[in-house]
C-alpha cells in the first residue's frame, strides 16, 4: 500500500507512520514543522519530508490512503487536493481500527490512567513473551516504537484518547475502535475546549461503553462515581467487571503491594498508581496471564515516560517530574507524592499551559488539588493565554480557584526560576507538574541543586 501521511511529525502519527513502514508499505508525508524526537527517527528510517511546508503535488491517485492528523487544517493544501481527487482519507483511529478489525481489541479509556495502565499491560505481556499489536501514547522502557502493528498478531490494545480524530472527524478518538475488551478507569471533566460542558463530556464516555461489541466486556473502577454511573447505567450487552485499589502500606519510602504470595515492593507509587494496576491485572487475566504471572512481572515496571518520572535523588532529596496537569491528575500526583514521603517537605510547582487550564469556570475544578503540599506554586506566562485567544487570568482568579491563601504564584519564567533555585532542599520533595517545559527551566542544572 502507498500510504500519505499529511502532518506526520505528530507524537502519534510519526509512529504510526514508523509502524507501517515497518510492515512493508511505502510511506511518504508532509508537514510544516517536525521537533524532535519525531524528527530524527523519521529521518533515521528515510520518511522526514525533503522540505517543510505543503505541497499538493503529492497528492496524486496511485495512494491507496491519506491519513491526516490533527496538526492539519481544514484548508490545508494537500486535504483539499485529496478531496478533490476523492481519495480515500482516514484519521489516525480509523487506520487503526481498520488495521486491526479482524483481531481482538482491547482499548483502555479514561480521563486520566489510561497511558500507564496500557504501559503496564504491554509491559506484563513483553515480559512474558507475549506477542501482540499496540499503540501508547508515551514511550515505553524495552519499546523502539509506540505503535505496532502485524498480520498475525491476535490481540491489539489500544491506549483510547477522547480527544478529536481529526479535522474533518470531530468524533473522540476512542468512539472509533469497536472494543472486544475495554477498561474505563477514571472521568474527570477536561478538553473544555471541544467539551463545554460536563454532561457532553460524560456523555463521551457513554457512547464509548456503548461501542463495546456485544458479548465483550468492560473493566472498570468502581471507585470513581461517574465510571460506576456510565457503565452500571449501560444496556449495552456486555459482562461488567468492577475493580478497586489493592491494599498496599508505605514504609520508608516504598509502596509494598499486598498479594496472595505476601507483600511485595514494586517501583510505581500513590493510591491512584495502584488503583491502575488494579485494573491492568484484570485486563492481563482476560488476555490469558495469570495472577501469579501478572505479579512477577509488574514489579519491574518503572513507569511510563512523564509519569511521575524521578529526574533526580540526593542523601535527603528527591526530585519527580509529571505530566499532569488537569485538576484530577494534579490532585492525585500532589497526594501520592506526600503520602510516600510524608516525612519531608513537599515543594509542589504546577505550570497552568492547557487551554482549559486558563478558563475561568475550569480553573474551579483545581480547587484543593495542591492541598497535600507544604508549599503550592503556580506558574503560567500570560504571552501563553494571549496566544491561545483567551481573556486574561489574573493571579486572583488563581488564588480563588485553588483556594489556598499561602499559594505562591508567578507569571515571569525568570522570576519562576530563580524562586526555584533558591529553595533549600534538605528533607523536601520536589514535585513539577506540566505539561509544557516551566518556561524553559533548566533541569539538569536543576538536579544538580536537588542532588546538592
Amino acid at each position: 500500500m502507498q500510504i500519505h501521511f499529511i502532518a506526520i511529525g505528530g507524537s502519534a502519527m510519526h509512529n504510526l507512520a514508523l509502524a507501517l513502514n515497518h510492515k512493508g508499505y511505502s510511506i511518504t508525508g508532509s508537514d510544516d514543522v517536525i521537533f524532535e524526537p519525531s524528527k530524527g527517527r523519521l529521518e533515521e528510517k528515510g520518511l522526514l519530508p525533503a522540505h517543510f511546508g505543503w505541497f499538493p503535488d503529492k497528492i496524486n491517485e496511485n495512494l491507496d490512503a491519506i491519513i491526516l492528523g490533527m496538526h492539519a487544517k481544514l484548508d490545508n493544501p494537500e486535504l483539499l487536493k485529496a478531496q478533490e481527487l476523492g481519495l480515500k482519507i482516514y484519521s489516525y483511529p480509523e487506520f487503526l481500527y481498520e488495521q486491526s478489525k479482524d483481531k481482538t481489541r482491547v482499548v483502555i479509556g479514561g480521563s486520566h490512567g489510561k497511558t500507564t495502565i496500557t504501559s503496564m499491560i504491554l509491559h506484563v505481556l513483553n515480559y512474558h513473551d507475549i506477542a501482540v499489536d499496540y499503540m501508547v501514547g508515551a514511550q515505553l522502557d524495552g519499546f523502539d516504537c509506540m505503535v505496532h502493528l502485524t498480520e498475525e498478531n491476535d490481540f491489539i490494545v489500544l491506549e483510547g484518547d477522547e480527544y478529536l480524530s481529526s479535522p474533518i472527524d470531530r468524533r473522540p478518538k476512542f468512539h472509533l475502535y469497536q472494543p472486544n475488551i475495554a477498561l474505563l478507569s477514571g472521568i474527570a471533566w477536561d478538553h473544555i475546549n471541544v467539551f463545554p460542558t460536563f454532561e457532553n463530556y460524560v456523555e463521551q464516555f457513554q457512547i464509548f461503553v456503548k461501542s463495546i461489541v456485544k458479548g465483550g466486556s468492560i473493566t472498570y473502577n468502581v471507585e470513581d462515581i461517574e465510571v460506576k454511573n456510565v457503565v452500571e447505567a449501560s444496556e449495552n450487552a456486555i459482562r461488567k467487571m468492577p475493580y478497586a485499589t489493592p491494599e498496599y502500606v508505605v514504609e520508608n519510602g516504598a509502596t509494598l503491594l499486598e498479594t496472595p504470595e505476601g507483600s511485595m515492593p514494586i517501583e510505581v507509587f500513590g493510591k491512584h498508581n495502584l488503583s491502575n494496576l488494579a485494573g491492568a491485572k484484570w485486563i492481563c487475566q482476560n488476555m490469558g496471564v495469570d495472577e501469579a504471572d501478572f505479579y512477577e512481572a509488574i514489579a519491574t515496571f518503572k513507569g511510563a515516560s512523564k509519569r511521575l518520572e524521578k529526574i533526580a535523588e540526593g542523601p535527603s532529596s528527591i526530585a519527580f517530574k509529571d505530566f499532569a496537569h488537569s485538576p484530577s491528575k494534579v490532585a492525585a500526583t500532589t497526594k501520592a507524592v506526600k503520602e510516600q514521603y510524608p516525612e519531608r517537605k513537599l515543594i509542589a510547582c504546577l505550570e497552568l499551559h492547557t487551554y482549559s487550564s486558563f478558563n475561568p469556570e475550569f480553573l474551579k475544578e483545581y480547587k484543593g488539588a495542591l492541598d497535600p503540599a507544604d508549599v503550592a506554586v503556580v506558574f503560567y506566562l500570560p504571552e501563553s493565554v494571549a496566544i491561545k485567544k483567551l481573556e486574561a487570568v489574573s493571579e486572583q482568579q488563581i488564588k480563588d480557584a485553588f483556594q489556598r491563601e499561602d499559594l505562591v504564584i508567578y507569571t515571569n519564567a525568570d522570576q519562576f526560576k530563580k524562586y526555584v533555585f533558591n529553595q533549600d532542599f534538605d528533607n523536601s520533595t520536589l514535585l513539577l507538574m506540566s505539561s509544557g517545559n516551566y518556561g524553559g527551566l533548566d533541569l539538569d542544572q536543576l538536579k544538580q541543586k536537588v542532588i546538592s
